[in-house]
């Protein structure tokens, strides 16, 4: 399945992409795309559900918002310096075990919603990511047995404020967290309809440039080894977003480095993901 969430922002309604590619509401199931949803085995309850009841569901307009397709998870993790040549560029170290940050749930946002510039910003960068949502409760949990927790997987842009991040007391949450600095989906993607998470496209333009262009086969650290890994220190719940690492490409790593100014055009996207647009904004 697809799931998709809808309308204004705070207002979002459920609803799925069908196999034939129209957007359908799906209000009448009676829950959102939460942490409740995920605990109580909701993707299976929503596929036995739309076999009785899909054809009487209202087609939505594609002309409509889309929001993030998870409703505010508990934790936004993310993976920081994991494929090989974005740690070059960083001029940083391969990392021998995966490093971690948080970024605040209220900078999620809708995948065509804008990226703020925040006040005082001078280096607002980019980053397209594979994530992975969460979806059971997962503590201790093995690496042989990590692909049993994954509910599935969307696009996500990782905006970052490199100065907030590097120059302001070494806290990488700091230039991770402002409001619009978590673009998600359009899609959450279910994990039966992806193959194999670690051989999919991911790519990224800037006014129409593209800046980004790798495979996700070049993780550093994969899928099942971050789930069990970041397990080891904290619970992880339904709903949770692991964030898994961006590929060379950013604005940091341009020789000169290049970052977003109001009226710049962001477009990413994945295979089987689905594509998002973005326009940069300042602050007000």
């Amino acid at each position: 399945m697809k799931l998709i969430r809808f309308g204004t922002t705070g207002k979002e309604k459920p609803g799925i992409e069908n196999k034939n590619g129209q957007w359908l509401d799906c209000s009448a199931f009676g829950e959102d795309w939460s942490e409740d949803f995920f605990e109580n085995n909701g993707l299976e309850r929503l596929s036995e559900w739309l076999e009785q009841n899909e054809s009487k569901l209202l087609q939505i307009s594609k002309s409509i918002r889309l929001g993030s397709p998870i409703k505010r998870p508990s934790k936004i993790i993310c993976v920081g310096l994991n494929y090989t040549m974005h740690a070059k560029e960083s001029g940083m170290a391969v990392p021998e075990v995966p490093i971690l940050f948080m970024k605040a749930t209220s900078s999620l946002c809708g995948p065509n919603d804008s990226i703020i510039i925040p006040r005082s910003s001078t280096k607002t960068d980019w980053e397209v990511e594979l994530a992975v949502v969460i979806g059971k409760k997962a503590t201790y949990v093995s690496k042989a047995d990590a692909m049993d927790y994954v509910a599935g997987y969307a696009l996500h842009n990782d905006v970052s404020e490199r100065d907030f991040q590097l120059n302001h007391g070494g806290q990488w949450v700091k230039g991770k967290s402002a409001d619009h600095f978590a673009p998600f989906g359009p899609y959450l993607v279910t994990k039966d309809e992806i193959k194999d998470p670690h051989n999919l496209r991911l790519w990224l333009k800037v006014n129409g440039e593209k800046l980004q262009d790798s495979n996700t086969s070049d993780l550093v650290f994969d899928i099942p080894t971050l789930v069990s890994y970041i397990s080891q220190y904290m619970t992880l719940l339904p709903g949770d977003i692991i964030s898994t690492g961006t590929p060379s490409g950013v604005g940091l790593g341009l020789k000169p480095p290049r970052y977003l100014k109001a009226g710049d055009v962001v477009e990413l996207g994945i295979d089987g993901m689905g594509k998002a647009n973005q326009i940069a904004v300042d602050a007000e």
